[in-house]
């Protein structure tokens, strides 16, 4: 039976920004608004090493110590969980990947290799840091809006701690949205934070989001509408063809042409009255950046891939209604929807609970 590898995240570029054919990746964020303020947003999971994600529902006041700058556990910052959350984590820690609290807050780590580096911390400092791959839990239980996390953030130490599957620093930035459809990035490049507003709401991987956003003014030509003909000699050459207008939109999965596209689709997505309407758009939107198996191969000893040799797949994919706090998921194995409503789960439980994605729900069968 074939059994792909996991996929890396991101295409790295040299420091001068040039592409470099190193690694290979395919994380991509974007956020929806409907009519009546609800606030969607869609995400893919590819990777290099199986992230055997679960669902995590986190609750309010949960004590919570972070890594310490050397990777011990529970030598970095103590803090309480002043909001409850639900997401993805991964390789079994009790940390999210990807998720959403109750005031309608987002976080979704996204890999950033190249450029990720995190704050040098001392002895002195462990106790108020946090490792790189704990970033959404902290962000996710502690604040409840862009604002508070721009105000938050710089108050903590995000330290290089080691993590042990990755046998270094995880590099990550993280893509936030928050249930007023405001967005951001954060990202630790040359030891030091930034943290970006972003009016696309868009996020991939590597190079920073900066970049990214300039890049947008190379594809301005670019449009829904139906192309014009092409004239020459007083001769007309219509389009054969819907979508013409999109000639020149790079179609490769490299995180820069991914950006471009979903860039591309949250500017031009229809109107939608309710969340409910705009989270099936949004399905149809992450659908566009699945890779399927043999699209993209990874090398035994490469750097993408995570030195595994197969092909890039897209892990797992979520969408979640931020107002209404609906979390859902479906995984490479199982395309079958799950759910978790934040409204409907124990947000005052005295423990996380895990809920495993590896069912086989299958297809509904309508043949009797």
């Amino acid at each position: 039976m074939f059994k792909p590898a996991r996929i890396a995240c991101a295409v790295a570029l040299s420091a001068a920004l040039a592409f470099n054919p190193l690694a290979a990746s395919a994380c991509t964020s974007f956020l929806l608004k409907a009519e009546n303020g609800d606030v969607v947003y869609g995400r893919t999971l590819e990777f290099a090493l199986p992230i055997n994600s679960q669902l995590m529902v986190l609750p309010r006041n949960l004590a919570i110590k972070a890594v310490g700058p050397d990777g011990s556990a529970g030598t970095g910052l103590a803090y309480t969980s002043k909001y409850g959350a639900t997401g993805a984590n991964g390789l079994g820690l009790p940390v999210f990947v990807d998720g959403i609290n109750e005031k309608g807050l987002s976080a979704s780590l996204l890999f950033f290799p190249g450029f990720a580096e995190f704050q040098d911390v001392s002895p002195a400092e462990a106790s108020n840091s946090i490792a790189s791959y704990e970033m959404a839990n902290y962000i996710l239980t502690q604040f409840a809006n862009v604002d508070e996390v721009k105000v938050g953030m710089p108050k903590i130490k995000v330290s290089r701690a080691p993590q042990a599957v990755f046998k270094g620093p995880v590099p990550v930035h993280v893509s936030v949205h928050d249930a007023n459809g405001r967005s951001i990035v954060i990202e630790y490049v040359g030891g030091q934070l930034q943290i970006t507003d972003n009016p696309t709401s868009v996020m991939t991987n590597s190079p920073p989001i900066s970049w990214h956003l300039n890049n947008l003014g190379n594809y301005g030509n670019a449009t829904a509408q139906p192309a014009p003909a092409f004239v020459i000699n007083g001769k007309s050459y219509p389009p054969a063809s819907t979508g013409a207008g999109m000639n020149g939109l790079p179609g490769d999965m490299s995180a820069a042409g991914r950006f471009v596209r979903a860039a591309f689709l949250t500017a031009n997505a229809p109107k939608t009255k309710t969340g409910a309407e705009t989270m099936e758009i949004a399905w149809h939107f992450v659908n566009q950046f699945d890779i399927p198996p043999g699209a993209v191969r990874t090398a035994e000893g490469g750097n993408a891939g995570g030195g595994i040799a197969g092909y890039e797949i897209t892990e797992w994919s979520a969408v979640a209604d931020l107002k209404n706090g609906i979390y859902q998921i479906k995984t490479y194995g199982d395309q079958q929807v799950r759910q978790i409503n934040l409204k409907a789960v124990d947000l005052d439980a005295k423990a996380i609970r895990y809920i495993p994605l590896n069912q086989k729900l299958g297809p509904l069968d309508l043949s009797k």
